[in-house]
């Protein structure tokens, strides 16, 4: 897909408040501070479309994106250890879980995993969530500049074991820094639309 235009639509933390045209959506979610808005900025090609911050927890709603008016990039708040209230991070957890599980116009969960680290509990969580809600997913290894090229190979095998993936799942390795993975990650995102249409 060619990127024609490309801007921010609106914050909602009530599905009342979500965009009701129906048009396709893809959704980002990952761990706090994994690199969603950086991510999204590169694929986009635009600077500070979303908001991207050192502090974890910067996203703190569900943030849609007006692609080509035609598809919708969904930006969900981070799980893990963003520095809030716990009652603020249930309701986030509670929103986002109910997203991923209802939303009938979800046609890809692009799910973000640092490559430095290894997965935690809470990604296991998420894929278990997705694949109880039969949503199509695909996973990303993001900042894989700060990973010498010696160790790449073996650090997606530590996150393919960390989350007991069969072999043949498929995890992109991604930099918003030098850009690589924006084709391939584009390549899956325009099937999946064609697969749609």
């Amino acid at each position: 897909m060619k990127v024609t235009s490309a801007q921010f639509l609106k914050s909602a933390l009530r599905p009342e408040d979500y965009p009701r045209d129906r048009r396709p959506e893809i959704a980002f979610v990952g761990r706090s501070n994994v690199g969603k808005s950086s991510l999204l900025n590169r694929l986009l090609n635009r600077k500070g479309l979303a908001k991207t911050s050192s502090t974890p927890g910067k996203t703190q709603t569900i943030n849609f994106f007006d692609i080509n008016g035609t598809i919708y990039f969904v930006d969900l708040p981070g799980y893990g250890f963003a520095k809030v209230p716990k009652a603020l991070k249930n309701e986030w957890n509670r929103v986002m879980v109910e997203y991923l599980k209802d939303r009938e116009t979800l046609r890809l969960a692009v799910v973000l995993l640092d490559s430095r680290h290894d997965p935690s509990p809470l990604d296991a969580h998420m894929l278990d969530l997705l694949e109880d809600a039969q949503t199509p997913t695909l996973l990303v290894a993001t900042k894989i500049d700060k990973v010498s090229k010696g160790r790449r190979d073996a650090q997606i095998q530590k996150i393919r074991r960390g989350l007991s993936l069969d072999h043949d799942v498929e995890i992109i390795p991604f930099s918003a820094e030098t850009g690589e993975g924006v084709r391939p990650l584009w390549e899956i995102i325009d099937r999946q639309m064609a697969h749609d249409a």
